[in-house]
């Protein structure tokens, strides 16, 4: 087994084992009672609408190769939201449909840097960035954010500190899992500047730009103040607005120039996305606004739940998000979040994720989701609650 392990390419060997999945399938392994706040998921299945739109151009026989980047009526869709979004055209042939969110930026990062080359990637962050780095042989370079108090900012200076000769691009999460930090517009073109006069790229992971807590109807975008030059590549999924976490179905847009270039990405892994899938992706975006508007309000009840569960204790560092899904506070005295997660199933029966999973800058955090059912994350959070009374 050794010798076998040992003739595996370093880069894969590399590659990190996921702290959200290790606690997950040890808190699926102790039943259905564990109440699993771990991943970034709703408990809401996908609407019978769009399910019903997959079923029926299944049995109508669209099980045949289709296009690479995405069917026609599928981009058209994505484009009109964007213009919906923006207030402004968008051309569909700057979309390319992705087998998830996940798998996009996988082609965004196999686009951009090569072997040995830098990728810089503020932290804590979504592991899955720094793996999908890890495993083309690039060098993921992790960028502390600065906290204060539960907040966090990622400064340009810090960006800086990392950057090397090998530097080509950025990722920027935002608003950002696990923190809620949400970039501002001016913090955004600090950023683009940044990128510009170093001739990085830019992979902007916006996929929660809907679930802003400031007031705002959308968060910051990239989008908001970028030149059709620009090396900025945008990820989107289906996953969060239309709870379809499971169909693993995305896209990436990215200036046309690059469009024979990701065609060729898309074909040389997945070859495109199942057509039953994308016409469920089409009734998703334009009958499905409704839904997503109620995701919404979902999430924000669950935020103020768990706001109220956590504020004024004086064993936890926590501040409200300002965008995303999450909660992520800092509990006195957890030496392991790894250990502490565990502690959480065996002995609150609550599914979180820890802290370390994001990065190192991550021990002593603790990550929920709160996109749930009023009834149930109030339960998770009084017992989690009551966990940490216990401690003392």
């Amino acid at each position: 087994m050794g010798d076998l392990l040992a003739a595996v390419r370093p880069a894969a060997q590399r590659t990190p084992i996921s702290g959200i999945i290790r606690t997950a399938n040890y808190g699926r392994a102790k039943g259905p009672d564990v109440i699993p706040l771990w991943a970034g998921e709703g408990d809401l299945p996908t609407p019978r609408f769009i399910a019903e739109a997959a079923a029926k151009a299944l049995y109508d026989g669209e099980t045949f190769y289709t296009h690479s980047r995405g069917i026609p009526e599928l981009r058209e869709a994505i484009a009109g939201y964007y213009e919906d979004q923006f207030g402004r055209p968008f051309d569909p042939d700057t979309f390319f449909v992705t087998g998830s969110g996940m798998q996009a930026i996988q082609l965004c990062v196999a686009l951009t840097v090569g072997h040995d080359e830098e990728i810089l990637i503020p932290t804590p962050s979504w592991p899955n960035a720094a793996g999908a780095s890890t495993v083309i042989g690039a060098n993921p370079v992790v960028v502390p954010m600065d906290e204060d108090g539960g907040r966090w900012v990622l400064t340009v200076e810090a960006l800086e500190r990392a950057l090397t000769p090998r530097t080509r691009a950025i990722f920027i999460n935002s608003p950002a899992n696990p923190t809620g930090w949400t970039a501002t517009r001016e913090e955004m073109e600090a950023l683009l500047a940044f990128a510009r006069a170093n001739e990085l790229w830019i992979i902007a992971d916006e996929i929660y730009s809907r679930y802003i807590w400031t007031g705002a109807t959308r968060a910051p975008s990239f989008l908001d103040i970028a030149e059709a030059d620009d090396r900025i590549l945008w990820v989107g999924t289906f996953s969060k607005n239309w709870a379809m976490t499971g169909w693993r179905m995305g896209w990436i847009h990215a200036p046309l120039a690059l469009k024979q270039t990701l065609e060729n990405l898309i074909q040389y892994s997945t070859s495109g996305v199942a057509p039953f899938m994308q016409r469920a992706g089409i009734a998703a975006i334009n009958d499905g606004e409704w839904f997503v508007k109620s995701m919404i309000e979902r999430a924000r009840e669950g935020r103020d739940i768990v706001s109220e569960a956590l504020g004024g204790r004086n064993r936890v560092v926590y501040a409200p998000p300002d965008g995303a899904l999450y909660a992520f506070f800092k509990v006195a005295g957890i030496e392991s979040s790894q250990e502490a997660a565990f502690k959480l199933i065996d002995e609150a029966m609550v599914g979180t994720a820890p802290g370390t999973a994001f990065g190192e800058n991550g021990e002593g955090y603790v990550r929920v989701c709160f996109l749930r059912s009023k009834d149930s994350l109030s339960t998770a959070m009084t017992r989690i609650v009551n966990y940490l009374d216990s401690l003392g």
